[in-house]
């Protein structure tokens, strides 16, 4: 219902201001720059479901081996104490438990071709427990903004983009980001267990997310240790080698287990095809919406007034030129993706602008894309409180995005 009222909006908002364009200003062009984004976008969105078929088969094929070879169970009863608290409503020791944690480890690498599939399978895991098919469970929510609050731990494709653009030093956004996203995903576990009344005041939860904020604190240290080149040669290897090793362990667990690993993989590599064709709609949706938004120049109006408003109060407001990066990757990752890119180009790789740009496309994730592309591959359309805690979680990594970005660069 909330996708509904979202998606309306996009259109109605846009026809008023290209309306207004038109009538008041002369703009004999912005109803033309619409209707071609309709076509651009819907296009975009066959060309990323096409390219995600390949991957979607193959991952949901190695999940599929390391499924029956043992791995997943392996993995859930491992995680079984942490996630039943997470997760109340899935039994102890469900198979998706494991699905989840590959998704969420893939995620901390920045594997987005592995996250993907492993994302699908644990959301069709998922959608087995789930009682009301149409509507989103509260553990479709919980990882749904897991997944959008965007964890990273190494954000390699962000430093590549800084080294091509010029950066002295395409690493020095490594911790900010860090930091940031922590916080978007400690911010989106904390809204989204209100909104479920999920008590996280126990010896587990606090146990874990203790852990977890020594284990960011200690990679910090250890990066901090290292010179740039060696921090991006240490980082780009490491996430390869964790993913060669998950799909040779998963091989060779199929292999003890006495599975036909083989046909095995092809029996899950045909989901993989099948999701991919399934989400099709979902994405034209979303991205036609979205396209149709930013041609109508509703981007760029909003951007122009939170500047105003900013500048009105007396506060610095050299971080709104980097907004646009913030505010677009809920809705698309590679318009935000192009929106830091530009950010970087107009302003510099290494000034403030060029970096909280940097530091905002690793902080979060598509909110938007992550909902239409994850409970529509189920079926589900009544996503209840996910919006809300998906886009409250963003809202923290921006909000510690600007802070973090003004004790390290200002």
């Amino acid at each position: 219902m909330v996708l509904n009222y979202i998606w309306v909006a996009f259109f109605l908002v846009a026809f008023v201001i290209a309306a207004v364009k038109l009538l008041f200003w002369g703009d004999f062009d912005v109803f033309p720059a619409m209707m071609d984004s309709t076509f651009a976008s819907s296009k975009t969105a066959f060309e990323i479901s096409l390219g995600l078929t390949g991957v979607l088969s193959l991952w949901l094929g190695v999940m599929k081996v390391g499924e029956k070879g043992g791995v997943v169970n392996v993995l859930a009863r491992l995680l079984s104490p942490v996630f039943t608290k997470l997760f109340p409503d899935i039994p102890k020791g469900h198979p998706v438990t494991g699905s989840i944690f590959m998704n969420i480890a893939a995620n901390m690498l920045g594997l987005d071709n592995a996250a993907t599939p492993l994302g699908l399978k644990a959301m069709e895991q998922m959608q087995e427990l789930n009682p009301k098919k149409d509507t989103a469970s509260n553990p479709m929510i919980m990882f749904l903004v897991l997944n959008t609050s965007g964890l990273t731990l190494i954000p390699v494709s962000i430093m590549v983009y800084r080294a091509q653009l010029g950066a002295a030093q395409p690493t020095d956004i490594f911790i900010p980001i860090l930091l940031a996203t922590f916080f978007s995903t400690l911010s989106g576990i904390i809204v989204t267990s209100i909104y479920q009344r999920i008590n996280l005041i126990n010896r587990t939860m606090l146990f874990t997310l203790g852990g977890a904020c020594l284990l960011v604190a200690s990679i910090i240290w250890g990066f901090s240790q290292m010179s740039p080149e060696t921090m991006n040669r240490v980082s780009t290897t490491a996430a390869n080698i964790l993913l060669m090793l998950i799909i040779t362990g998963f091989i060779v667990a199929g292999v003890r287990k006495k599975v036909n690993v083989y046909d095995a993989f092809i029996e899950g590599a045909k989901d993989g095809f099948q999701t991919a064709v399934r989400i099709i709609p979902y994405l034209v949706a979303i991205l036609v919406g979205i396209g149709v938004f930013r041609a109508s120049g509703a981007m760029d109006m909003l951007i122009g007034g939170l500047r105003a408003a900013v500048g009105a109060t007396g506060f610095d407001s050299q971080w709104v030129d980097a907004m646009p990066t913030a505010l677009m990757k809920p809705l698309s990752g590679s318009g935000a993706r192009g929106m830091m890119v530009d950010a970087m180009t107009t302003y510099g790789a290494d000034s403030f602008v060029g970096r909280l740009s940097s530091v905002f496309q690793g902080s979060t994730d598509t909110t938007f894309y992550i909902l239409a592309v994850y409970f529509g591959s189920v079926g589900v359309s009544r996503t209840r409180h996910a919006v809300t805690c998906g886009l409250l979680a963003d809202l923290a990594g921006i909000i510690a995005a600007i802070a973090i970005c003004y004790l390290f660069f200002a």
